[in-house]
């Protein structure tokens, strides 16, 4: 049985004037899989997750998300992923219940059907505690979780999450995590982050990035093979100083 890719990059290229962002970077990812682009701010990550989106437009190449061209079937691509920004998208004067049900609004529901679909994020994200806090309340850790259930509500085939735990503390973190985990296997997950422990933890392929270009590519093990380093961090360092 031939491998099934829920994305397909293919030379895909951004330029910011004189400034290559992505230089001609090209993978496949398992429908399915949990991928993690590491590196450090300023690598390409962003931008490479805001073209596969169709919220910037390549300079060349193109990509395949569940076989949907982002230049000429992009309509496709926006119905079948979403994404949760590093800013949290959440509407502050709006309860967490209130959030999850006018996004559910947003993307068509019917109130009887957005309610249902508040009331299963609600569940699936343990946020039955605050689900009557107003969003600008919460703390980084609850926002980060609501908006990742906020970009669920569409069901999507493929989830980005772009530096999904940014800025939170250790503990915070390590809960995001929990959640994170729960949805692996349900769905292809592209996740930018620039913490080692994060992409060792949660990955199951690795792309380091640097300057643009991929660097190294493959599971935690081969990375380490590759670098003959014993940790991500240390294979990470190796490969960025060369």
């Amino acid at each position: 049985m031939s491998e099934r890719y829920g994305i397909e990059i293919k030379n895909l290229r951004k330029e910011f004037g004189s400034k290559v962002a992505v230089n001609d970077i090209s993978l496949n990812i398992k429908e399915g899989q949990l991928f993690s682009m590491l590196g450090v701010n300023g690598a390409g990550k962003t931008t490479t997750i805001k073209m596969l989106m169709g919220l910037s437009k390549p300079t060349a190449g193109d990509a395949l998300i569940m076989g949907n061209s982002i230049l000429t079937d992009l309509p496709k691509v926006k119905q079948i992923s979403n994404f949760s920004p590093q800013e949290t998208s959440v509407a502050p004067n709006l309860t967490v219940r209130e959030n999850l049900d006018f996004f559910a609004r947003i993307y068509g529901y019917d109130k009887k059907k957005a309610d249902e679909l508040a009331e299963d994020m609600i569940e699936k994200f343990t946020l039955q505690e605050v689900e009557k806090s107003k969003a600008k309340t919460l703390s980084g850790g609850w926002q980060r979780r609501l908006s990742i259930a906020m970009a669920l509500i569409s069901s999507p085939k493929v989830l980005f999450l772009d530096e999904p735990t940014l800025g939170l503390d250790v503990l915070a973190r390590r809960e995001l995590w929990r959640v994170i985990e729960k949805l692996k296997g349900k769905m292809t997950i592209v996740l930018t982050t620039h913490y080692m422990e994060e992409a060792e933890h949660l990955s199951d392929e690795i792309a380091i990035m640097v300057g643009g270009e991929i660097k190294a590519l493959g599971t935690l093990e081969e990375i380490k093979k590759l670098t003959g380093k014993d940790n991500l961090e240390d294979a990470f360092i190796s490969i960025a100083e060369e």
